[in-house]
């Protein structure tokens, strides 16, 4: 639910995982048949395995972190992995990159470029949930563009300053 000043997007449980199938749906009625799926951690994994599993493909995963201080909410220094993790053989061919917003874009554009330079894919295209009017980058399959740019509060959210004696208490009958 978009706020009415539009500064802020609330999603549910129920309306992210909507989303997820939509991108899904969007990238299948492309017509481009890919062999890998990378995601994106963390905001990528969960849109990831959801996709991997639809459309039955090996799954890789790139850490990748730049909102780290107040809970998630300030954007810092990109650290982006040297390593990719997968179950067996290496990034190649047609891949789909998977991520749950392009917000700055700062991040996927420097994904993509580092991906593009590797030699054994042979093309790539990438796949969001969210794209935001700032977005320096623009993917090829978004679900949602939110030209106001509002803060998305994700429902995984909750978890980024729960620590284990709050689910204690929150679990405690």
């Amino acid at each position: 639910m978009l706020t009415d000043d539009g500064k802020h997007l609330y999603v549910s449980w129920d309306e992210y995982h909507l989303l997820i199938e939509r991108l899904a749906l969007k990238v299948h009625a492309s017509g481009w048949a890919f062999d890998q799926i990378l995601c994106l951690a963390r905001g990528g994994l969960r849109p990831g395995d959801v996709l991997s599993r639809v459309f039955d493909k090996p799954l890789a995963i790139m850490s990748t972190s730049s909102y780290r201080a107040g809970s998630g909410t300030v954007q810092g220094r990109l650290d982006i992995a040297e390593t990719i993790t997968m179950p067996q053989g290496q990034l190649g061919g047609r891949v789909l990159l998977v991520d749950d917003l392009a917000d700055s874009g700062v991040t996927l554009k420097a994904v993509v470029e580092r991906l593009r330079a590797a030699p054994a894919i042979t093309e790539l295209r990438s796949a969001v949930i969210w794209t935001k009017g700032v977005s320096v980058f623009e993917p090829d399959y978004q679900v949602e563009f939110l030209p106001t740019s509002p803060w998305i509060h994700q429902p995984f959210e909750d978890y980024d300053a729960l620590r284990p004696d709050d689910l204690k208490r929150k679990l405690s009958y």
